[in-house]
């Protein structure tokens, strides 16, 4: 794509173009923005390029030479990244008649070997992501084997397009996130988003306390020298927010961990009072540049689902177990029957010895192998204090998700001085597990909305059944049944508007309503209704009685 774009506006300098998970993408420093019959002439130029089956052709320069190089070629983007590698042998593609790229490779051994392909989108992006750096444009495309796969994912893309839930949101009128007045960012949760959240947080609840976990809240600002202990202020400043009061810094909390220490630190421990396991809706900010915010995926201010394990070396591997039933168990109600799972281990920057480091990996590579469950090794991704287990759950497109993680940890124990009191009156220090379940509850709305379309299983509808009176005369019976709905915990709504039956019918079907009661004179005497189902139509002539016993139990079973 890069050799295309030269070859068609030569003055253009180049960015990076790394290989992504869903395809690749390339940053390109041109005056003119990209339009869509540029897209259309940049692929036209492609095929040319497979056409004539070009070989990949590899070689090593040294540092000094590379930089000669790219200066002779005006590439000033590629100057900046040489001089950022701590390499000394610098690696250089060579395709066409002289088209050169850095990069460390593999590649394919000619253009001839690329299949079916596609280029998606354009966008804004500053260099190395800071916005006082020039903003490039960022093209977009994918790559597969066969034609069949690219079709596939290229109508997988136009369904999730339909199902984004940054539309859904305000069209079902569940949230909004920017209001010029509060910034970007920041999520504005409506009654009926309200409530759905409302419902999550309330079962989350509910499952802690039976699984032995004590909920606890913490305050959303704390002084700087507490996230200098933990390591936070070294190792994640960029990313807080921070603010001075009677003199002092403070933080904003980015995460609920060092709120969840100083509790345990409150009081001496015994080892008899482990595992003790600490569960916090807490809400955290994170200052996210402008250029990543993307609806409720990556927000300023969300909550987590949060925990925190204090726990005995022995207890260690079965509580990350548990945590692994604990998730599957969540995934499975919610309706996400499937999941990739990674074990991400140690990154260049973090604290703690090599040797914690290795115990705390075993722990949690053993658990997942007493489970038997597939996972992948993912280098060099784990948090700056310990090794971690990440889950993500697959939508109905097959999409992953991030939302559970478990994340081990020996390293604030020992900043932190947490001990306990073992059998024989010693000291000890404990292991500390940090965990999340649903992850960002922003994020998981977010992916809940797009896996249903909208139309949520029937325990989570902000209205689960709206009355129809078909006119005006037997208002005073749909009032009867929405009385006895809510009387029975079922969330109902009349809709009494000066429209077609038909009308707002399709209305509840606009607003992903679970069912529709339609009541006339006939089901005013006999004291019924008269049932759609939203997708399946006409479900038949029930009496309250038998409605809401029906539609009970179907809330019970939380039926997806």
């Amino acid at each position: 794509m890069a050799e295309a774009v030269k070859e068609l506006w030569p003055e253009v300098r180049l960015g990076i173009g790394p290989a992504i998970e869903d395809g690749f993408y390339y940053d390109f420093d041109k005056k003119e923005p990209f339009s869509d019959e540029d897209l259309v002439n940049i692929e036209r130029k492609m095929r040319e390029i497979i056409s004539k089956n070009e070989p990949f052709t590899r070689e090593e320069l040294g540092k000094e030479e590379a930089l000669k190089l790219f200066a002779r070629m005006g590439e000033d983007y590629k100057l900046d990244l040489i001089r950022a590698l701590v390499d000394t042998k610098i690696t250089i593609y060579k395709t066409g008649k002289d088209f050169i790229d850095l990069c460390r490779g593999p590649h394919v051994g000619s253009t001839g070997e690329i299949k079916a392909f596609k280029l998606l989108s354009v966008a804004g992006a500053y260099w190395h992501g800071i916005e006082t750096n020039p903003m490039l444009q960022r093209i977009y495309g994918t790559c597969f084997l066969t034609q069949k796969e690219l079709d596939d994912y290229l109508k997988n893309l136009e369904e999730a397009k339909k199902r984004d839930h940054r539309k859904l949101g305000p069209q079902l009128e569940f949230f909004d996130i920017y209001h010029e007045e509060a910034g970007a960012g920041l999520v504005f949760y409506h009654p009926k988003g309200a409530l759905l959240r409302t419902l999550i947080e309330d079962y989350e609840k509910k499952e802690h306390l039976k699984r032995g976990y004590q909920i606890v809240i913490t305050p959303h600002i704390m002084q700087a020298g507490l996230w200098k202990t933990s390591g936070h202020y070294d190792y994640y400043k960029e990313n807080m927010y921070t603010l001075n009061i009677d003199e002092k810094e403070y933080v904003l909390k980015p995460m609920n961990c060092p709120g969840h220490i100083l509790i345990y630190k409150s009081k001496m421990r015994s080892y008899r009072d482990l595992p003790i396991r600490f569960f916090e809706l807490g809400t955290v900010y994170r200052h996210e540049k402008a250029g990543v915010l993307h609806g409720l995926l990556r927000v300023r201010g969300f909550t987590q689902d949060d925990a925190h394990i204090f726990c005995l070396p022995e207890q260690l591997r079965d509580e990350i177990k548990a945590i692994i039933d604990f998730v599957f168990d969540t995934m499975k109600v919610f309706g996400f029957n499937e999941v990739g799972i990674e074990l991400s281990t140690r990154p260049e920057k973090y604290i703690g010895s090599e040797a914690d480091w290795q115990q705390a990996t075993e722990a949690l590579e053993e658990a997942l192998k007493e489970k038997k469950l597939a996972y992948d090794i993912n280098v060099g991704d784990g948090a700056f204090y310990g090794p971690k287990i990440d889950i993500k759950l697959k939508d109905a497109l097959n999409r992953k998700w991030q939302c559970a993680t478990i994340q081990c940890d020996f390293a604030l124990p020992k900043r932190f001085n947490l001990s306990y009191i073992d059998s024989e009156g010693k000291e000890r220090q404990p292991i500390m597990l940090h965990r999340v379940l649903l992850g960002s509850l922003e994020r998981f709305i977010g992916a809940l909305l797009e896996h249903y379309n909208g139309e949520l299983p029937l325990w989570l509808a902000p209205t689960q059944a709206l009355v129809i009176p078909i006119k005006d005369s037997l208002m005073e019976y749909a009032l009867s049944v929405k009385k006895e709905l809510e009387d029975n915990s079922i969330r109902a709504e009349i809709d009494d508007h000066k429209e077609t039956l038909n009308k707002r019918i399709r209305n509840a079907e606009v607003n992903k309503i679970p069912y529709c009661l339609i009541v006339g004179e006939r089901e005013a005497e006999s004291k019924s209704v008269s049932v759609r189902k939203k997708g399946k139509g006409d479900a038949g002539v029930l009496t309250q009685e038998a409605f809401i016993k029906q539609i009970k139990e179907e809330i019970k079973n939380k039926v997806s």
